[in-house]
């Protein structure tokens, strides 16, 4: 499905040889820290983490799209490939997974993406309102600041999402709706939640143009969001790409995966490891040898060793935050709450 008008320009450019290696060389640093996560939380050092096995050229694809001079992303709790290839700090990332600080320890207005986001659709609404202050406020070339914002199949069965897609339709508000549809609405397939099949196919009743693409093929997932990023920048209002993908592992490191499907429908639904997929590319190509891929898992095992350490190193934050950093002003409830968690905690 692809129903939206051919781009031209910044949407269109090919991929030199030097970007692939570097799009293989962000795919693999995601899937070494994400299944190290899985370790991390097995091994006691974080409480939990949403695992993202198999998506990694959904997000790296989607994430290296992005403006940070001017575009925000808008994430949930299962875009650390994202982050990773905006370039946000993983230590700062992790700490919400470390349960030191909701949302993350990292920058948003410096990093340009949104503090992670655990209310399934709750960031879509986030999304559609900071783009719309985009065509409130104008810029001096006339290219707007494009809002991409992350939700799944299941997510999208959520009224919220509803909202969203009308509002940013009818202001024509620069957003990219960006479904990973990886197969599972937590246990639930997709054919059991989402009425039709597609969530793409959705987005006509919204008067949006939509692409649905194969969310395993990191080049395939580039070039669609450089094509809606073109779309939504010039003024032509919001797109909707439809990344069909897999998701290998559980839901969370809570869940498991062998209470609602059998490994054989896994292998059968998961098809190729887009990872791989990529190297044989890169391969067959001529675009990297065996050296390079070599240097690229090196480099992945040294990043995560620093991001471990890291993690291990990070302290409880200052418990007066929880009131500090409530109101800009503060209420007599809320000292009240303070006085109480001060005399209890601190036996002042």
């Amino acid at each position: 499905m692809d129903t939206l008008p051919v781009a031209s320009g910044a949407g269109a450019e090919p991929l030199t040889p030097a970007q692939l290696r570097e799009l293989y060389s962000l795919m693999v640093a995601v899937r070494h820290l994400d299944t190290s996560a899985i370790a991390w939380q097995r091994q006691g050092i974080i409480p939990g983490y949403a695992p993202e096995l198999g998506q990694e050229a959904a997000q790296v694809g989607s994430g290296y799209a992005v403006d940070t001079t001017r575009d925000f992303v808008f994430p949930t709790y299962r875009e650390m490939g994202v982050a990773r290839t905006m370039g946000v700090d993983m230590v700062a990332y992790m700490s919400t997974h470390k349960a030191t600080w909701h949302g993350g320890l990292y920058n948003p207005m410096e990093s340009r993406l949104a503090p992670i986001q655990a209310v399934v659709a709750g960031s879509v609404l986030h999304a559609v309102g900071w783009a719309h202050g985009q065509t409130l406020a104008g810029t001096a070339d006339g290219k707007l600041g494009v809002a991409l914002t992350y939700f799944g199949d299941g997510a999208s069965s959520q009224g919220d999402v509803h909202e969203a897609l009308n509002f940013a339709a009818v202001m024509k508000a620069p957003v990219v709706f960006f479904v990973q549809n990886n197969g599972w609405a937590i246990s639930v397939p997709t054919e059991r939640q989402v009425a039709g099949g597609s969530v793409a196919a959705r987005a006509a009743g919204y008067g949006m143009p939509a692409l649905q693409i194969d969310g395993d093929d990191v080049v395939a997932v580039v070039e669609a969001t450089r094509r809606a990023f073109a779309h939504a920048r010039a003024g032509n209002g919001p797109v909707l790409i439809e990344a069909m993908t897999y998701r290998r592992g559980p839901h969370s490191t809570s869940d498991d995966p062998g209470r609602y499907r059998s490994l054989d429908e896994e292998r059968d639904g998961a098809g190729a490891d887009p990872l791989e997929r990529f190297r044989q590319r890169l391969l067959a190509d001529g675009i990297a040898d065996e050296a390079f891929f070599a240097e690229a898992l090196a480099a992945a095992k040294a990043e995560e060793e620093q991001i471990r350490t890291g993690i291990q190193a990070l302290g409880s934050r200052p418990g007066t935050e929880m009131f500090d950093l409530v109101f800009q002003e503060t209420t007599p409830a809320l000292q009240a709450q303070a006085a109480n968690w001060r005399e209890e905690s601190e036996h002042v």
